[in-house]
């Protein structure tokens, strides 16, 4: 086993013995659903489950949102400023979550969430929608840590499995449903109401979940390891702080000058690689960029797979659109199965037939995913079905299913019980990170070609993309997902 410098990572660890060793103490048959944690584990799956909604809904939105406010050539941005705050509020929240325990952590990032929400929905401009994006990623930053962090101490270690099945689970709903209900709300009402009806729903799994939090796993964890009584935990850790800002801030400028495509727009993308490449090397296991066996190849590894696919899929629907004329609701629809598909990857790899083979299905996963990204092109030439991308891409979710979850098996498997926090928060942070640098890529590429092109006719202004400019970002996508193929070559430890 590859035993890392333990670090403080601003995530709370799974403590042996969860707040007032109440968790260890249970009967051997509770359950997820039992009456213990039945509350509990609605509640923040609930939570689960609108944001599944609400990502889901907000890609069939945003090609409309985009040109309406005339911001297509933005129209990246508008996915990687969500994930660029999100990387401060992951390590934001860990430390939150390790001093003061979840609760602070979560209860404002479900508001932040909804606060960007409500500033997008409302947004007249496209920079002030993006700028609603932003403080939308700060939110999600801080509630998928908590999440995490509450899972840790409020359940016993044989029912984690369980319940981090039912989050995968809870986007399957929301991809067949969220598309189709997002392009109906989109072609009836307006795109506006698919992000400001979102926040009125959280109330319900707050209500439910909020009480059970307070009572499991609230308060700082001590050095004896209870939530309370003890030494409290020392104040903020500010050098973790400054990493993370220096993160979120090196990748947004980074973003800003691949989006401007301008040559003076390489001094903020300077500053840019200047705040991130430190941050990066303090934030992430050594060896993690030169693909170093066992532990920095599995963070690796889901930044890789995560960052390309989902740089991809961002801009499925608004290719459909723009290239073969479809309603947002079927664009939107044509992502739908993608959600049946990856829970069903996930489930694959949680069997216990396949432990011996987990190496060989990650490695099928990335080929997956690979064919499925350069299969999506093929809609731009006119004979080709339009159906084809929602058939690769349920072959693509497929294999990000047995990817990403196996990541997070191998991680584990890998860490000393102490440093599954820290490691932990570097396997999130490289799925962000790389969603962000990936997404600034190919935001570049495609407003390079003529994406978000403003042409004039007799019936008025009207918004067009070269053909050119989607398959530039999805056949370099697919190149860095067959670079994943080769890193999953590299995820035993070494000896």
């Amino acid at each position: 086993m590859t035993v890392l410098e333990p670090r403080d990572s601003g995530v709370a660890a799974a403590p042996a013995h969860a707040p007032g060793e109440l968790v260890e103490q249970e009967a051997a048959t509770a359950t997820v659903l039992g009456k213990e944690h039945r509350s509990l584990s609605i509640g923040i799956v609930s939570v689960v489950l609108l944001i599944a909604f609400e990502a889901t809904a907000v890609s069939t939105a945003m090609p409309v949102a985009a040109r309406e406010l005339h911001g297509v050539s933005l129209y990246a941005f508008a996915f990687s400023g969500y994930f660029t705050t999100s990387l401060f509020g992951m390590v934001l929240a860990g430390q939150w979550a390790d001093r003061r325990g979840p609760l602070g952590a979560l209860t404002a990032g479900i508001g932040a969430f909804a606060a960007g929400l409500l500033l997008a929905g409302t947004a007249g401009t496209m920079w002030v929608f993006i700028l609603g994006r932003a403080v939308q990623g700060l939110g999600g930053g801080l509630v998928i840590v908590a999440l995490y962090v509450v899972v840790g101490r409020a359940y016993p270690e044989r029912l984690r499995p369980a319940i981090m099945a039912a989050f995968a689970a809870s986007w399957v709903v929301p991809s067949v449903v969220g598309p189709l209900a997002s392009g109906t709300v989109t072609e009836h009402l307006g795109w506006r109401w698919v992000f400001v009806g979102i926040p009125v729903l959280v109330v319900l799994p707050l209500a439910l979940a909020l009480p059970q939090i307070r009572r499991r796993a609230s308060g700082p964890v001590g050095e004896g390891g209870a939530a309370s009584g003890g030494a409290s935990r020392p104040s903020f850790d500010l050098r973790r702080i400054r990493l993370a800002l220096g993160i979120s801030l090196g990748a947004g400028l980074l973003q800003y000058a691949a989006q401007d495509l301008r040559w003076l727009s390489l001094l903020p993308g300077a500053a840019g690689a200047a705040l991130l490449t430190p941050a990066v090397r303090g934030l992430l296991p050594r060896g993690t960029y030169r693909a170093a066996r066992g532990l920095p190849s599995v963070v690796l590894l889901r930044g890789v797979a995560a960052g390309s696919f989902i740089a991809a899929e961002s801009f499925v629907p608004l290719m459909l659109v723009t290239q073969r004329g479809l309603s947002p609701t079927l664009a939107g629809f044509s992502l739908a199965a993608g959600g049946g598909t990856w829970a069903l990857g996930s489930w694959v790899q949680s069997r216990p037939r396949t432990e011996p083979y987990r190496e060989r299905l990650v490695t099928f996963g990335m080929v997956l995913v690979a064919a499925a990204i350069a299969a999506a092109p093929s809609v731009l030439i006119p004979a080709a079905p339009v159906w084809t991308v929602a058939v690769a891409w349920a072959f693509g979710c497929f294999g990000m299913g047995l990817v990403l979850s196996s990541t997070s098996v191998l991680l584990l498997r890998l860490s000393a019980p102490e440093e599954a926090g820290a490691n932990s928060a570097a396997l999130q942070i490289s799925d962000a990170l790389s969603n962000v640098l990936l997404l600034a890529a190919g935001g570049a590429a495609f407003a390079a070609l003529g994406g978000g092109t403003v042409t004039r006719t007799t019936a008025g202004a009207a918004t067009t993309a070269h053909p050119a400019a989607f398959a530039a970002v999805f056949l370099p996508m697919a190149g860095v997902a067959l670079v994943g193929v080769w890193v999953t070559r590299r995820l035993h430890a070494p000896a």
